[in-house]
């Protein structure tokens, strides 16, 4: 008995210091907090379900209400996983296997959703705006709570160039059929579907491939997108993981679609092409929406798709072009073109390689390359712009418009630029207010051994929260290895990736 008795108090104790590595509080202590989230986030579900929908006249409002489901679906997700993850800290729930990072994205997700769902209402005169905001208030001063008790990420810095991609460091979670897949043993991507626009294909339209995935499958759903132009909606949604979808080459296959704030759609649902579900792959594709600068907002890409990678793809748009709503995202050698924050959203995002292109506005306009929407200190997320090449189109050199690195959309905005080159047509203060004083002392700007005419720091703004780094130190924060935890996760897409400085 006494033996017996001794054995449940050993494991009591080691489940008891593996949880408080990850967490501030008890664990049962956390773990009904997030219930008692999930639930409030439940009967708000209820609530908006029941409003009759089809028969509100406003458009928008339509909108703003189906948007509103949709981000509230996923942080029910995102607490969900969130859950399991701090009552099981050493299983399979951590993708990654740094459970206190997981932790945080989720929640910095879960956090985002709900100021989105606000967002959607803010120029609607309903009696629904009340109602809603109301609730998600409650919601986001809970979910800030469950960050609050989460230790903050404990990472090794990685000393190194790049990371070689091969079967040896496949991370060893990996199914045996996507290291055969993803190995480099072979040149050639073997799809489950084709889409072809001539109907040569398994498809002609890119939603019914989509549809045709399996749902929460473990191993890649390969989805070949042949030449076309496909004049579509596409949205994967949160069930839809792990889809590798490529296409024949930037402008050879084109997602293309004008969907916009002034016609009626919110910003959110906008977009030309929306993901949700984790760990979505593409390459070889360019997103687009067509809708002009005229039109405001007006959305080509969204993700929400944590793990997510998109490689030799291009996004054209104008307002809004590229929207990294949350989660973790990685860009590599991408084309990236838009005028007032045509990079936007509170994702944890690197963008490596990429060439970035402002384009002529409306007269009398500013251009914002970046607007990151990180609303509390604790949020893991911000934009790395890292060995990229940032600029504008010829006819903006010596114009009258002026285009900048960024300006904070929220409180604690985040936004880092280092070993890129930035063109002499970028403004030499470097960054944009957003409103007057609005956040200047608690946004995080940075700039580390960026070259090029443009990458002059003495003429920069001397705003409290904007800074130079002078030690590769701070610099490697914002690595892929350190900020997204890329190390765990990048090699299994076969995209060769730095992972530190390369210095």
């Amino acid at each position: 008995m006494a033996s017996t008795l001794l054995k449940i108090l050993v494991l009591a104790t080691i489940f008891s210091c593996v949880s408080c590595q990850h967490l501030k509080v008890p664990a049962s202590e956390f773990a009904a907090s997030v219930r008692f989230t999930i639930e409030i986030i439940r009967q708000l579900i209820s609530k908006v379900s029941r409003f009759p929908i089809l028969i509100f006249s406003d458009f928008r409002l339509r909108n703003a209400v189906s948007d509103c489901l949709l981000l509230m679906d996923l942080s029910v997700d995102q607490l969900t996983q969130t859950l399991s993850a701090s009552l099981n800290p050493t299983g399979n729930d951590s993708v990654t296997g740094n459970v206190n990072a997981d932790m945080l994205t989720w929640l910095s997700g879960a956090l985002v959703n709900q100021e989105t769902c606000k967002e959607g209402f803010d120029d609607i005169n309903d009696i629904i705006k009340g109602v809603v905001g109301g609730i998600l208030d409650r919601i986001t001063s809970s979910v800030y709570s469950l960050l609050l008790n989460i230790k903050p990420i404990t990472t090794t810095p990685f000393r190194g160039g790049n990371k070689q991609i091969s079967s040896k460091n496949l991370p060893n979670w990996l199914k045996s059929h996507d290291q055969r897949l993803l190995d480099g043993s072979t040149n050639k991507t073997v799809e489950h579907v084709v889409v072809a626009a001539d109907g040569t294909g398994d498809f002609t339209r890119i939603m019914d491939a989509v549809d045709a995935a399996p749902e929460r499958r473990s191993e890649r759903f390969i989805i070949h997108v042949k030449k076309g132009v496909y004049q579509e909606y596409v949205v994967i949604n949160k069930d839809k993981w792990n889809i590798m979808m490529f296409g024949d080459g930037v402008n050879f296959t084109v997602i293309t679609g004008n969907r916009n704030y002034v016609d009626g759609w919110r910003t959110y649902s906008s977009a030309t092409f929306s993901v949700k579900g984790k760990g979505f792959f593409a390459r070889d594709i360019t997103f687009e929406n067509t809708a002009g600068p005229e039109k405001e907002q007006a959305v080509a890409f969204l993700s929400d798709s944590d793990l997510s990678v998109l490689h030799h793809c291009a996004f054209y748009g104008y307002q809004d072009t590229l929207y990294a709503h949350s989660q973790r995202q990685f860009y590599s050698e991408c084309y990236i073109t838009g005028t007032i924050d045509f990079i936007f959203g509170d994702g944890a995002v690197v963008f490596q390689s990429c060439h970035i292109v402002a384009r002529k506005p409306l007269d009398k306009q500013k251009n914002a390359i970046t607007a990151h929407g990180r609303q509390k200190q604790l949020e893991t997320t911000g934009f790395s712009i890292q060995f990229c090449n940032i600029t504008t189109v010829p006819e903006l050199v010596n114009s009258t418009t002026e285009t900048y690195l960024g300006r904070p959309w929220k409180m604690y905005s985040r936004t880092v630029i280092m070993q890129s080159y930035i063109s002499g047509a970028i403004m030499p203060k470097g960054w944009l207010e957003w409103n007057e004083d609005f956040a200047l002392d608690t946004l995080y700007f940075g700039e580390f051994m960026n070259y090029g005419p443009g990458a002059r720091v003495e003429d920069r703004v001397k705003w409290p929260g904007y800074r130079v780094f002078n030690s590769s130190a701070e610099a490697a924060n914002f690595t892929v290895a350190q900020f997204i935890i890329g190390n765990t996760w990048l090699p299994l897409t076969g995209v060769r990736y730095t992972a530190g400085l390369g210095m």
